[in-house]
């Protein structure tokens, strides 16, 4: 019984990038989802379809099928005014911005200027390649 859409999912794994890992299930539970239902990122999800429980596979998942290329509109130059007061603006430093639904993201700086910064809103993946060291674990 191979992974098809519909079907529920649980596996281990290990994602690095430019061959640092970045993300593990190692000491936790399997990551749980149902396949098809868009929770995870296409490019991951297509090429686990047909595993079957106990196999394992490593998946180099491109950008565009990741977190998307870098997007040069999603650089964003705010007054310094507007960071929070405790941050000194240094390139690199990671903030939380907020959407407007509430929900937060990161945002890094990556230039200062004498009253502003620009940062960047990609999400800090977009433009990597991913690969995924995967093990199927359950499928129902």
């Amino acid at each position: 019984m191979g992974i098809e859409n519909g079907k529920k999912v649980a596996f281990e794994y290990k994602l690095t990038v430019d061959g640092e890992v970045v993300d593990s299930s190692e000491g936790k539970e399997p990551l749980k989802y149902t396949h098809g239902d868009a929770s995870l990122i296409q490019g991951l999800t297509s090429r686990m379809e047909g595993m079957e429980e106990g196999e394992k596979r490593k998946i180099e998942v491109p950008s565009k099928e990741g977190y998307g290329n870098v997007n040069p509109a999603a650089f964003q130059e705010v007054p310094k005014a507007e960071l929070p007061s405790n941050v000194e603006p240094k390139v690199g430093t990671v903030l939380q911005a907020q959407r407007t639904d509430g929900t937060s993201f990161p945002v890094k700086i990556t230039e200062v200027k004498e009253n502003t910064v620009i940062i960047d809103c990609n999400h800090p993946l977009a433009g990597k390649t991913l690969t995924f060291d995967v093990k199927i674990v359950s499928i129902s």
